[in-house]
């Protein structure tokens, strides 16, 4: 049996063996029992047989007078032929054979091993391989004046097997077929289970998929139907943070976001769904897998979502560019057509007019928030609004101060996502009001809005379930809320909407 054989032929011969070696089990257990019930039950007749033979007047006669020892031989005889023993031998009180079915034993000493007769009590037990009996003679002073032996010679193993009340032989052959049946089709069944598959293959096949899943990029969690993890490879347990126990747990015991449970569970379906991690974003796919529970695997959209923050601020940049192109493309036709009426004194006016406004937004910028990206970032978005109709103003209050550069990344997201989802949920004639201050060692970004805000009910969702949640259909709010709320929170802060207010908490100093 080579050790690339046939699973079947392995798994057939091995039951074979295991199922021969329980038959010879079986057998031998059958074996001894009936040996100690043969000992029980020979031993009591034999010594039935010794003690009536012992009890005859004409042994007892014979053995008190030695001319008389001749006529024992016909009482052994007799007793023998009727109880079917193996021998009968009387002997006298000196342990000298007197009469025996082997004529060589007549003059020799009988073999009497631990038996008691000579001090006048029956005994019964084993000697040479036969249950014998030993009962004393009594003479008529009380004196004991021989004993009688009666033996009964215990049967082979075969002989106990083929001997046997129940027919053990006939039954351990029925066994035997009905084990080899039972071999032939739990090969066969095992075969089907493992589609065909040999040993060493299986072994290959799992080498490979553990180097697949602990070699590649994405995260995969395996569930049981219970929706605890059975599988989960270094990439997902690094995504999630799932702790070392994780093998066996219930996703509900793991502490995962409950959008991100969700998923995990079939709750929510569909490809390519979005949930936050443990400070990033990430996209799962579902599979089910009958009644086995199901595979799901994880990426992460953080570096994608990073990246198309930086192409959206490159759009930003162009779509400020283009509307400050259109501003002076207009402004300067205006000039133009006064110039031709010969209006120079409404030109210079106008020209005033428009540099003091400039003028004041970015003197009124830069007098309150001193970090230049966040500066430059409001000076942008007021061109922006300005093109869509929307007057972007900064709140008296307001004042930041230069921050680290961290910081300033962080700021940046979060008051550039709350400016553009106020201008998404504008239309003209709104009015969107910022204000950024620096307090007690938090950075606060306050965004308020001429919209409808956010109803009340969905205040907490929007945050949670991001650009898949109704509100987000509705144009309210989309993923840039999720990456909003996932910046504060990785910085120890917090995110909250009250109505068309939003409330950002972002500290300087980063939470342990």
């Amino acid at each position: 049996m080579g050790g690339r054989g046939s699973l079947a032929r392995q798994l057939l011969v091995w039951q074979l063996v295991v199922v021969v070696a329980l038959l010879c089990a079986v057998g031998v257990l059958s074996v001894v029992q009936a040996g100690a019930n043969f000992r029980t039950t020979e031993g009591r007749r034999m010594l039935s047989v010794a003690e009536d033979t012992a009890a005859t007047a004409g042994v007892r006669a014979s053995l008190a007078d030695p001319l008389r020892h001749y006529a024992l031989a016909p009482f052994a005889t007799t007793a023998q032929s009727l109880s079917g023993a193996s021998y009968v031998i009387i002997a006298g009180a000196d342990r000298e054979v007197l009469t025996s079915p082997d004529p060589a034993q007549v003059g020799e000493p009988l073999e009497l091993g631990d038996s008691t007769a000579l001090a006048g009590r029956s005994w019964v037990g084993e000697l040479g391989g036969a249950t014998v009996a030993h009962v004393p003679v009594i003479g008529d002073g009380g004196q004991v004046i021989g004993l009688v032996a009666a033996g009964q010679q215990a049967p082979g193993f075969w002989e106990g097997v083929l001997d046997s009340p129940d027919n053990a032989l006939r039954l351990l052959g029925v066994a035997l077929v009905i084990g080899v049946a039972g071999s032939l089709l739990l090969a066969r069944r095992v075969k089907n289970q493992t589609l065909g598959l040999e040993p060493h293959e299986i072994t290959a096949l799992v080498e490979y998929r553990e180097a697949l899943l602990h070699g590649i990029k994405e995260g995969v969690v395996a569930l049981d139907p219970q929706h605890r993890v059975t599988l989960v490879n270094d990439h997902a347990r690094e995504l999630l943070n799932l702790p070392d126990d994780a093998v066996g747990r219930s996703v509900a015991d793991l502490g995962v976001d409950e959008r991100l449970r969700d998923v995990l569970t079939g709750r929510v379906t569909g490809a390519d769904q979005v949930a936050l991690g443990e400070g990033r974003v990430l996209t799962l796919n579902r599979m089910p897998l009958d009644v086995h529970g199901s595979v799901v695997t994880l990426r992460d959209r953080t570096e994608l979502r990073t990246l198309r923050d930086e192409l959206d601020a490159s759009r930003h940049a162009t779509d400020t560019l283009r509307a400050q192109a259109h501003e002076f493309s207009n402004r300067l036709h205006t000039i133009a057509g006064l110039v031709e009426l010969g209006e120079y004194d409404e030109v210079r006016g106008f020209i005033s007019r428009i540099s003091g406004a400039q003028g004041r937004w970015r003197a009124e910028v830069s007098s309150r928030v001193a970090d230049p990206a966040v500066a430059a970032l409001l000076i942008a978005k007021s061109s922006l609004a300005a093109e869509r109709g929307i007057g972007l103003r900064l709140d008296p209050a307001s004042h930041l101060s230069t921050v680290d550069e961290v910081l300033s990344t962080d700021l940046v997201l979060v008051l550039g996502n709350l400016v553009d989802n106020a201008l998404d949920a504008l239309t003209e004639q709104g009015w969107i009001e910022v204000s950024v201050r620096q307090v007690d060692g938090e950075v606060l970004v306050v965004v308020r809005d001429s919209g409808p805000g956010v109803a009340p009910e969905l205040a907490e969702e929007v945050f949670r379930h991001g650009f898949t949640t109704k509100a987000a259909e509705q144009g309210s709010r989309g993923l840039g809320l999720a990456l909003i709320r996932q910046t504060c929170l990785r910085r120890g802060g917090s995110v909250r909407v009250d109505g068309a207010v939003f409330t950002a908490r972002l500290p300087v100093e980063v939470a342990g």
